[in-house]
């Protein structure tokens, strides 16, 4: 029999059940069941340590309730299941297959047990020809009845889930594509306002904003310069030059606004950081605030009117 999961799969597929609902071993070994429809079942020994690589990845975290570990998927491993989409709705249609491959071999081996059955009573009726029909063969018969029956109804269930995976594979594939597309342009769209928008603003947070956005789309961020000594010098510094890998560490999600979250607290830490470090006058306060209102129209003006 081939396996069920090709390498690497079932800790994708972790990763979904997970994704679904905060649950213990013992349940997702029971959904893998259920999903192969009674013909597969992982054991403890295949599935916990699994679970335990993927905690030590920082994929999935586990909190201890009633004495069970239950598992939870983390931001990260949400992240990797977002960008493995398209491997994903592959993994269903696999997983459909290995149902009906499993029902096949569960077909040739009833029709061998019934061509093997059949063989035995046809030379028990030879045997004893004029030896009248007992209990034992019509227990036979209705036996060799009920494997047909299932045979045929095992047969028709996987050829039925088998039809339905390949058209939610090729449905989710292509949802996927759109869906990875329409989020790559509204980023692109939203970053390319907030640069426009940002360097009409002028002044020390202009130049923070247009370092932070850089120049293709791609947040970035600025370069801290050395701290001067005169408080006067340092409120008339210049603006610091761009820095093309700020925030490159920050993972994509797939999600827009989810993205520009996660960069504006990279960009509120780091003035954050830049005041702590080299101190702030009350001038410089003043300026900043009056440079942070005027970003904050800009930016709201650029993600669109409110309704």
């Amino acid at each position: 029999m081939p396996p069920v999961f090709a390498h690497g799969r079932l800790r994708l597929y972790l990763l979904k059940l997970l994704d679904e609902a905060p649950r213990h071993g013992y349940e997702v070994i029971r959904l893998l069941e259920e999903r192969f429809q009674g013909l597969y079942a992982p054991s403890a020994g295949t599935v916990y340590p699994r679970l335990a690589k993927l905690e030590t990845e920082g994929l999935v975290t586990h909190a201890t309730e009633g004495g069970r570990k239950v598992y939870s998927i983390t931001d990260a491993g949400r992240a990797e299941l977002a960008d493995r989409g398209g491997e994903l709705a592959d993994l269903e249609l696999e997983i459909r297959d290995s149902v009906s491959e499993l029902a096949a071999e569960i077909r040739a081996d009833v029709s061998g047990a019934a061509g093997d059955l059949r063989r035995e009573l046809r030379a028990a009726a030879s045997a004893s020809a004029t030896q009248v029909e007992d209990d034992s063969w019509k227990a036979a018969k209705e036996e060799l009845r009920k494997a047909k029956a299932e045979w045929k109804e095992q047969a028709r269930r996987a050829k039925d889930e088998s039809r339905r995976a390949r058209e939610e594979a090729q449905q989710a594939r292509r949802q996927a594509k759109e869906a990875q597309e329409r989020a790559r342009e509204e980023v692109q769209r939203i970053a390319g306002q907030l640069q426009e928008q940002f360097a009409k603003s002028g002044g020390v947070l202009g130049s923070l904003a247009g370092a932070w956005l850089g120049g293709s789309g791609s947040p970035t961020a600025p370069t801290a310069p050395s701290a001067p000594s005169d408080p006067s010098a340092r409120s008339a510094a210049p603006a610091p030059a761009p820095d093309a890998d700020w925030a490159r560490d920050v993972p994509s999600t797939g999600d827009p606004a989810r993205d520009l979250d996660r960069l504006l607290d990279r960009f509120r830490d780091d003035i954050r950081d830049a005041a702590r470090d080299r101190g702030i006058s009350d001038d410089q306060l003043a300026q900043a605030r009056s440079h942070l209102a005027d970003a904050a129209a800009h930016i709201a003006s650029a993600l669109g009117p409110q309704d």
